[in-house]
């Protein structure tokens, strides 16, 4: 009778121990619940509360939302989030692309083709034959008239010795060395060999002195007025040909990357909205601008007619055929100061951020060069609504703390 009673109290006590054990796993999901569910607003969502209640901004009952406990990189997102944002994702595969980018510009001066006219001695100029940028240079015609004593010197030596020349003797003999070495200093003074000859038969020597110029083309520069002096080896005039112009532009530094030497493009103009004109790349800066991103570029354009002027306004467009790679919208591309990402699918309604570097960018589609995981599928529209989320529940840059 003993044993039955002990039998029956330990029952009753096993009973209760289980009942009370299982009140707590009860009581303790309830709290682990409570601990994931937060309330806020639909029309002030940055309201978080604790506890059901009242909106103290708009005094709306507050709505349970679930708290996002997904990894740092990560964010959860429901159905209807997706719907809201119009997220929408694709599996990206390489592809073929032409991409095809506009660039605007100037049309200037071809420097190869420009020649400067220069003072040949020291000495005050006196006369300017060509006063105006823009006027036509013919060759061999007068460009400016010099006063120098050192020529005046040159020249008075040469006609003395041309005079003594019929002297006998060692008075002749050495006019003719006098007469040469005279020569040769006018010839390296730029005088011409007529120049030179004449003044065998001036009757008297003059201290000023013509220079012409050398080959024809556009004054496009006058650095020097009358009565000024020069010293040797001063600018006078600057003269370009026209027959060949630059056109500089500054290209995105992706897009460069494929550029090559010699590529063709096709220029349009606003003054000849029908004309289109090829031209080849013949030079790209190595160095890249620190505040733009941008690299110069330079193409050669023929203009045999001379009808493209200096100055114009010129749009090129160059075209990349058969370019192979990944390309998404521009728009799925997150572009923050210290990084460039994605966001991608890793399962139904997670979504996380994937660090990519980007390359050429046309018709609002970018090339990402990065290696992607194939079984992933990639946000494409929407992922500007996914960063914003994820800043607002996080309350951090997506990339904070990677490893750039």
């Amino acid at each position: 009778m003993k044993n039955i009673k002990k039998i029956s109290f330990l029952f009753i006590v096993f009973v209760v121990l289980a009942a009370c054990n299982g009140k707590n796993k009860e009581e303790r999901s309830a709290l682990q619940a409570e601990e994931n569910i937060y309330y806020t607003c639909s029309m002030d969502p940055q309201v978080k509360e604790h506890k059901p209640g009242k909106c103290p901004i708009c005094h709306m009952d507050l709505t349970p939302m679930k708290k996002d406990n997904s990894a740092s990189n990560e964010i959860a997102l429901s159905d209807q989030q997706i719907q809201l944002g119009n997220i929408s994702v694709m599996t990206i595969s390489e592809s073929e692309n032409s991409l095809v980018e506009n660039y605007n510009g100037v049309l200037t001066i071809d420097q190869q083709g420009m020649k400067t006219i220069s003072a040949r001695v020291m000495g005050r100029i006196e006369k300017l034959y060509f006063k105006t940028e823009g006027d036509y240079i013919q060759k061999n015609q007068a460009v400016y008239q010099i006063y120098s004593e050192d020529i005046a010197i040159a020249k008075q030596d040469y006609f003395t010795a041309n005079k003594q020349l019929s002297m006998p003797g060692d008075f002749g003999k050495n006019a003719k060395n006098m007469l040469n070495a005279a020569k040769q200093k006018l010839l390296f003074f730029g005088l011409s060999s007529s120049q030179i000859e004449s003044i065998k038969t001036s009757s008297q020597i003059s201290p000023y002195t013509t220079f012409y110029s050398t080959h024809s083309g556009y004054v496009s520069e006058i650095t020097v007025t009358e009565g000024s002096y020069v010293m040797e080896g001063a600018a006078i005039i600057k003269v370009a040909h026209l027959n060949s112009l630059w056109l500089e532009t500054q290209v995105n530094v992706n897009y460069v990357k494929s550029l090559k030497i010699g590529q063709l493009a096709k220029l349009s103009f606003a003054d000849y909205p029908n004309k289109e004109i090829n031209a080849k790349i013949s030079f790209i800066n190595p160095e890249i601008n620190p505040d733009s991103r941008l690299l110069l570029i330079r193409m050669e354009v023929p203009n045999p007619n001379l009808l493209l002027k200096p100055g114009m306004q010129a749009v090129a467009r160059l075209t990349q055929s058969n370019l192979k790679g990944m390309f998404i919208p521009i728009d799925a591309v997150i572009r923050e100061e210290n990084a460039t990402y994605i966001w991608v699918e890793k399962s139904h309604g997670i979504f996380e951020n994937v660090m990519v570097e980007t390359g050429a960018e046309s018709k609002g589609m970018i090339e990402i060069k990065s290696a992607l995981d194939p079984v992933k599928k990639v946000v494409i529209t929407g992922a500007y609504a996914i960063n914003s989320e994820y800043k607002f529940r996080k309350g951090s840059d997506p990339m904070a703390g990677m490893d750039m």
